[in-house]
């Protein structure tokens, strides 16, 4: 009886077939070719079936928010850290991990943000070309934290140091007439009231 390969040898054998997978797909409105899920499955698809080689999702953790559009909309933003399970014919496995994030005005974003993390551990996994910029071409600087930036920072570190309520010390600036805190250009004041709260008991 032949004995059947491990899921390390069944894996490498579908890297050996996808050398591959182009940039198929067109976004119009950003005017660029991209390589989405259902390209990257096609391709992958095939050899995965053909060397007995299944792959099992598991969610590990899902977080969103939603957000205005400049147009008036509302959109969801989702961000998933996904494991998969990766099986052999022999039935012997080892798992990865990898994350997607995604946007969509409906109730789509989280299975698009599950779509984006699924085609990143295909194309990682299997070391497929992605004829994608280097991440180290680019280069920026943060952009320099103001005064009032790091008092208010300062003020939210001394709270939760001393455990009080950040929105106590809100309403406490704003009563004493500094106005709102997270708008407040008025360093004296933030720090002044950070010294307050620092000498209390």
């Amino acid at each position: 009886m032949t004995e059947k390969p491990t899921v390390h040898e069944a894996f490498a054998a579908v890297m050996a077939e996808v050398l591959g997978i182009s940039k198929s797909e067109r976004n119009t409105q950003q005017n660029f070719n991209f390589r989405g899920i259902d390209a990257t499955m096609n391709t992958v698809g095939p050899a995965l079936r053909e060397h007995g080689v299944v792959i099992i999702p598991e969610a590990l953790s899902i977080e969103s928010e939603r957000y205005p559009t400049k147009a008036g909309g509302q959109m969801r933003n989702a961000t998933v850290h996904m494991r998969y399970t990766v099986f052999g014919p022999a039935g012997d496995s080892f798992a990865g991990s990898t994350y997607g994030e995604a946007a969509d005005a409906g109730d789509k974003a989280v299975s698009k943000a599950q779509s984006v993390a699924y085609r990143t551990f295909l194309l990682q996994g299997l070391t497929v070309p992605t004829q994608e910029p280097d991440p180290d071409a680019d280069t920026h600087e943060r952009a320099a934290k103001s005064p009032a930036d790091e008092a208010r920072e300062a003020l939210l570190a001394t709270l939760k140091f001393k455990g009080i309520d950040p929105a106590e010390a809100v309403e406490t600036f704003r009563n004493d007439g500094n106005g709102e805190l997270r708008d407040s250009t008025d360093v004296d004041a933030i720090r002044k009231m950070t010294e307050f709260y620092r000498g209390q008991s």
